[in-house]
């Protein structure tokens, strides 16, 4: 393991998935609460995670940037077609993570990683915590699950320090997600049909944004064992997410409700609460995606965002 001396305060973060929701948020966030430090995103084609070369290329960028740290919001998320593509789910899910774990752990580079809630079966009613047992239920679950895994690996064998972020239902101002799909439907639909009986926390893109960079000069500081010593960091696994838990049903009401409010949407269907049974997918979804986010507030720091105020920005900004 080499650690490298300590950064520059210009040194750069690197994001993976530059055109994804929370790394596009990441982009748009970072001038205004890091202005010193450059960020710099990076996605297809210059860095492909599931390049059976990405190894090498993400080698080179480390090279290239010598960053201070690296975000990783980066992921195979489309959850049905992952049943069909389980090898590529797997690539870029779990083995381009591990990969990137094991870079960074060898040149002492700490790495915020983002998960999911989709790595638990949504059994019970009461929010998972972090160290609950994990049984994923499809493949896109499984194939980040492994990613976990691998970082974990990384940490005990490499040194890596890592900081790993389960969120769920994301939504934001870019990109495709349940936000956009319903108001889209809102405009050809007098009735909407929408699953009731599956219960998280949506979470914006912005807000998880928000979060990596509030940890970012942190994470940055602990990079070394030596500074551990005097500003210790909670690396590890941990969970955040949009406040209060409802249903998708219940979601897509207040969707319809605000967008209404705010004449985005001409007229306001009715929206009908359905059972999952009733809605067909090729992969299952958790039926409680409550996440436990005590030791988020405690060690991290952090608040949880009020998912409904990040939903009446997300909406402002698109019309």
């Amino acid at each position: 393991m080499a650690y490298q001396m300590s950064p520059s305060p210009t040194a750069p973060i690197v994001v993976l998935g530059r055109s994804g929701q929370v790394a596009s948020a990441l982009q748009l966030l970072a001038p205004q609460w890091l202005p010193q430090r450059p960020l710099v995103a990076l996605g297809r084609p210059e860095l492909d995670l599931a390049s059976p070369f990405f190894a090498e290329r993400f080698a080179a960028v480390l090279m290239q940037y010598q960053p201070a740290l690296a975000i990783n919001a980066a992921a195979y998320t489309a959850v049905d077609r992952a049943e069909c593509e389980p090898e590529l789910a797997q690539r870029v899910n779990a083995e381009a993570v591990g990969a990137m774990a094991r870079l960074c752990g060898s040149q002492g580079i700490p790495l915020l990683h983002l998960s999911t809630d989709y790595v638990f079966d949504g059994s019970g009613e009461s929010p998972w915590r972090p160290d609950d047992r994990t049984a994923p239920l499809g493949v896109y679950g499984a194939s980040k699950l492994d990613g976990e895994r691998q970082i974990a690996a990384a940490v005990l064998h490499q040194g890596t320090r890592a900081l790993v972020l389960r969120v769920s239902w994301v939504f934001g101002q870019q990109g495709i997600n349940f936000v956009r799909t319903i108001l889209g439907l809102a405009e050809e639909r007098n009735e909407l049909k929408v699953v009731a009986d599956q219960l998280s926390g949506p979470t914006s893109a912005e807000s998880i944004a928000w979060a990596l960079l509030q940890l970012a000069e942190k994470a940055i500081a602990n990079r070394s064992p030596l500074a551990g010593k005097n500003m210790p960091f909670p690396w590890g696994t941990y969970h955040f997410q949009g406040q209060p838990v409802v249903s998708w049903y219940e979601f897509a009401k207040i969707i319809m409700a605000e967008a209404h409010m705010l004449k985005i949407i001409k007229q306001k269907p009715q929206v009908i609460p359905i059972p999952s049974t009733g809605f067909s997918t090729l992969a299952d979804r958790p039926a409680n995606s409550r996440l436990d986010c005590q030791s988020t507030i405690k060690q991290l720091g952090l608040e949880l965002p009020q998912w409904q105020d990040d939903l009446t920005k997300c909406l402002l900004s698109w019309y």
